[in-house]
Formats: structure tokens, sequence, C-alpha cells
């Protein structure tokens, strides 16, 4: 039987309000978007916290701030104003105190060195957001255009070289023609990092750890008025402290780990921005963080116009800034004349 004109009509207009109204509501527009929320760094523990006796606000010389888009950053320049101008960038949980036997040193060398606190360490504010390659890289133009840098040598430090090849990648015109890669990350493939350690980094657990209960367990194990011991690793100490105290900490570390400069790098390594430089690889036989044989894939990863130096640390570990400082400092300077 043919339905009847009026009831096609009838089930229109009872259909098509609800259809309509459900419609606007789902398209309706939405809210404008909000800034990034920071985290606060370092500098706001008290001054009674053992991080201001380890690793001060001025550890450095001529530190500044400067507001970024993802949040306030702390560097450092040292150095005559007129000396070849040099990068330093540290690695994934300890801040530039890794590069105290380093930059100094540097910098009574001639060199003008730039050194800053990466997003989420030490006196540098952590953006709640994704801590991905870009992140990083986009961190370093903006404070090497902030300093009126047209160009500069990069260095890295482990998660820090992975940051220095993406750059070298990402912004080839600000790089002087030589990279630094010191124990470095950035092709790192997911079976040789420990199960622990991407079970930590889960999103799940960093939600646990960063819960105000958690955080306070941690503090209480670091007694804020006690004085350092002597027999104490203040780079160990540091990232005790900046675990506990930090809130945006944990978690910076945690998407550095799964979405940073930590792993997929063979597409920078590759890149023809290498092509026509110098690049210098320093690792460590011993490194149980990044093993040696990654010193090699990046060195092999890299263009035919490159011109590359592996310089191998026999029974070297990880911190090679700390523990071979002068090898480190003498094949830098022989690389750089």
């Amino acid at each position: 039987m043919v339905p009847h004109p009026w009831h096609c009509l009838t089930y229109s207009l009872l259909i098509l309000p609800p259809l309509l109204l459900t419609t606007y509501l789902f398209a309706a527009f939405p809210s404008p978007p909000s800034s990034v929320y920071l985290y606060p760094s370092l500098s706001s523990l008290p001054q009674e916290c053992r991080s201001w006796k380890i690793y001060s606000e001025d550890y450095y010389s001529g530190g500044a701030y400067v507001d970024f888009p993802y949040g306030r950053v702390r560097y450092w320049l040292l150095g005559p104003e007129t000396g070849r101008k040099i990068v330093l960038i540290h690695g994934l949980s300890v801040p530039s105190l890794i590069w105290k036997d380093i930059a100094p040193q540097l910098a009574a060398r001639g060199y003008r060195v730039l050194m800053y606190d990466l997003y989420g360490r030490g006196y540098t504010d952590a953006p709640q957001t994704t801590y991905n390659t870009q992140l990083y890289t986009t961190q370093l133009a903006l404070l090497m255009q902030h300093v009126n840098w047209d160009k500069a040598i990069v260095v890295g430090v482990s998660m820090g070289g992975g940051i220095a090849g993406a750059f070298t990648a990402h912004f080839p015109h600000l790089v002087d023609g030589k990279v630094i890669l010191i124990a470095s990350t950035g092709t790192i493939e997911s079976s040789d990092l420990p199960r622990t350690l991407k079970f930590m980094s889960s999103p799940v657990i960093q939600s646990v750890t960063s819960s105000t209960p958690v955080r306070k367990y941690l503090q209480n194990l670091i007694l804020t008025d006690s004085p350092l011991p002597a027999e104490s690793d203040p780079l160990q100490e540091i990232v005790r402290i900046q675990s506990a105290h930090l809130p945006g900490y944990n978690a910076a570390i945690s998407s550095s780990l799964r979405d940073g400069p930590i792993r997929g790098l063979t597409y920078a390594f590759k890149s023809d921005a290498f092509s026509g430089r110098d690049v210098l690889l320093i690792h460590g036989t011993h490194d149980r963080t990044v093993p040696y044989k990654y010193a090699s894939e990046i060195q092999s990863l890299l263009p035919p116009g490159a011109k590359s130096k592996l310089v191998t640390v026999s029974d070297g570990g990880h911190d090679l800034t700390i523990s071979h400082p002068n090898l480190v400092l003498a094949e830098m300077d022989k690389f750089m004349l």
C-alpha cells in the first residue's frame, strides 16, 4: 500500500527537527584554543633545596632567560664575543650541568659558547605537549635568532646528538660546517631500550608517577635541608631532584623517549644537509645507554659528500664529557681547527 502524502509529511516533521538540532550541536564552533600549560623549572624551588648547591641558576656566567611560545628558556653565553660560535646541547635527563668540564675550557680557548637547558629540564619551563624532534630543533633555532647568531658549530651529547643531527637536517643554513656527536642517539632500535624503561615511560605509569601522592613520597626521600654527601654523584642527584620536585619533568622524559630524537632519525643523518660538512663522532665501547654500534651506524648513514671521523674511547661509558673531558676537548680542538 502506498503511504498517504500526509503521513510522509508527518514523519518528516517528527524526524527533521531533532536531526537538525543534533547536526547543529555537533557542528557548533569549538572554543578558542588555549595557551600551552607550563610546568615550572628548578627556579621555582626554594633556596634551601639541594639543587641550588649542585646546579644553581648562575652555575655558568653570562646567563639569561628568554620567553618562547613553549615557555621560558634558560641559556648562557661564555667566551669572547668575537670568538668562533659553538652550541652545546645536553641530553635526555641531565641539564647543562653535563658540560661543566667542557664549556669553560672552550671559552678559555677563545670560543663563543652557547648553552641552554632543553624544555622540561633544569631552569627551562616544561610545556604540556609532545616532546618530539621538531620541538627541540625549533627551540634551538629560536634561541639562535634571539642571540643574533647566523650560524654555529653544533655539538650534542646523547639525545643532544640526535637533536644536533635533526637540527642540521631541518636548519642547515644555521650550521657552520661542522657537527660533533658525542654518544649520540637518533637511530636506537626499540629492542635495545630496556623493558623497564619502556614500561616506566608508558602514559599510564606516567600518570601515576606524576600524581601528588607519589611526588610527595619522592620528595620525602630527598631531604632538602640535608648536606650533600661527599660521595654523591651530582648528575644522579640533580636527576632525582628534578624527578621528585618538578611536575613536568617525568612527562618530558617519557615523551622524549617515546616521541623524541632517540629513534627514527635515519632520514636526518642521510640528509643532503650533511653533504660537504665535517662530522666528528665520539663514542665509548662500554656505553650501555647508547651501545657503541650506533656510532658506526650513524657514520654509515651520512651521505658521500660528508667527511666523518669516529673516535673510539676504549672502555668509555656514556657520560664521556664527565669521565673523559680532556680527551673530548682534545678531539674537539683538533676537529675544529
